[in-house]
């Protein structure tokens, strides 16, 4: 999620507080249940979004974590391409002697 996202995010919530402030009372509740209300409301939205962090954070599923695994599988996929390829440019008796050398030494 990217910082602007988060701001959208956390103006979007400040505004549902404000509209349920501001409605409530048109609904026959009173100023104090209202902003009771409208404070319980904020709360839940606030715990919630502070949970499902922490459940990313213990599950390893944080962007930076995700980015990271994505580069390291191309990464990985480049360097064997590159492995492949010398090793394929290599004469027969030379491809053997590797494949006995990484038999022996695993």
């Amino acid at each position: 999620m990217t910082k602007g996202k988060v701001v959208q995010i956390g103006l979007l919530i400040s505004l549902l507080g404000l509209l349920s402030y501001k409605l409530a009372p048109q609904l026959g509740i009173d100023n104090f249940t209202a902003s009771t209300i409208s404070n319980f409301v904020l709360i839940v939205i606030v715990i919630s979004w502070v949970s499902s962090y922490v459940l990313r954070v213990l599950n390893g599923k944080m962007t930076f974590m995700e980015q990271r695994k994505r580069y390291r599988k191309e990464y990985e996929k480049i360097v064997n391409d590159k492995l492949e390829t010398k090793f394929n440019l290599l004469p027969k008796e030379e491809q053997e002697k590797l494949m006995e050398d990484l038999e022996k030494n695993p």
